[in-house]
């Protein structure tokens, strides 16, 4: 699992649970993955597309 922010944990909590498909919250957690260049936000797949989260736990697409 990658390092990231409790603001970026939280968000990853709060998107897990609107969509709850069958995935556990460390399956979710463990599918975040780094960015390049965009200062320390991470990626997650998302309901079929990419969500990025900055360290501050904002999030979009």
């Amino acid at each position: 699992m990658i390092t990231m922010t409790k603001e970026q944990d939280i968000a990853i909590l709060k998107k897990w649970k609107q969509n709850q498909d069958n995935k556990s919250l460390d399956a979710m957690r463990e599918s975040a993955v780094p960015t390049i260049g965009c200062d320390g936000a991470i990626a997650v797949p998302w309901c079929g597309m990419w969500l990025c989260i900055e360290t501050d736990g904002y999030c979009h697409t």
